[in-house]
């Protein structure tokens, strides 16, 4: 009887604690929802950053030389000198590019200048190869050094032997560059092991002003 009594206030009192837990859920999937969104918006700004980062920025570039059509050009900041070779035809026949950075990246107002074959052979006789300021493309002397500082071999302080260094290894001496090392091993192939550090000034290329930059690193 009691029961029957109380009945409608019972289901009354059970609906209205269902319904405030219905409306306590729903304030909480609210409050997570509001991080969610900021979340998203947080990560569509830093990928915003990142596209404006990566823009591709128009630039001006003149290029020269051993191309098939030498002249002004216009490419992005995404693009490197091999990109502006190819812009330019191409390279000729008589191109060396030994002493180009081909994959440097392009910046605004930059001169590329390819040399020939024969340009680079005379630079070669005078015992460096040395490339005019403005050429912006041109590797040189000081970044191959820095280059192969990096190489753990380096960062030793051992002495490297003429007889058995292998390329890689002359190229850590001082001013010796790639065909400088070619021929240091070009010249004890056929005359057989150096006798005397001095010797090396046998090798083609490799004079006395060449040796004074060397000879406190080699040995025998």
């Amino acid at each position: 009887m009691i029961l029957k009594k109380y009945k409608n206030i019972i289901f009354t009192i059970l609906f209205i604690i269902f319904t405030i837990y219905i409306i306590y859920w729903a304030t909480e999937e609210e409050k997570y929802e509001e991080p969610k969104e900021q979340i998203k918006e947080i990560v569509k700004k830093e990928e915003d950053t990142k596209e404006e980062k990566t823009e591709e920025i128009k630039v001006i570039i003149d290029i020269k030389g051993e191309v098939v059509n030498p002249g002004v050009y216009e490419l992005t900041t995404q693009n490197n000198v091999n990109d502006a070779i190819n812009m330019a035809g191409g390279l000729t026949k008589k191109s060396d590019t030994s002493n180009i950075n081909l994959s440097k990246k392009l910046s605004d107002e930059m001169v590329i200048i390819v040399y020939s074959k024969e340009q680079i052979k005379k630079m070669k006789e005078k015992d460096e190869i040395v490339c005019e300021p403005c050429n912006n493309a041109c590797i040189k002397e000081d970044d191959e050094k820095s280059k192969l500082d990096n190489n753990e071999n380096s960062k030793t302080n051992s002495k490297i032997n003429i007889n058995t260094a292998t390329k890689e290894e002359l190229l850590l001496l001082n001013g010796i560059g790639e065909a400088k090392a070619e021929a240091i091993i070009e010249y004890r192939t056929k005359n057989g092991n150096f006798t005397n550090v001095e010797d090396i000034k046998n090798v083609s290329g490799i004079g006395d002003a060449a040796f004074e930059k060397i000879k406190d690193q080699i040995t025998l």
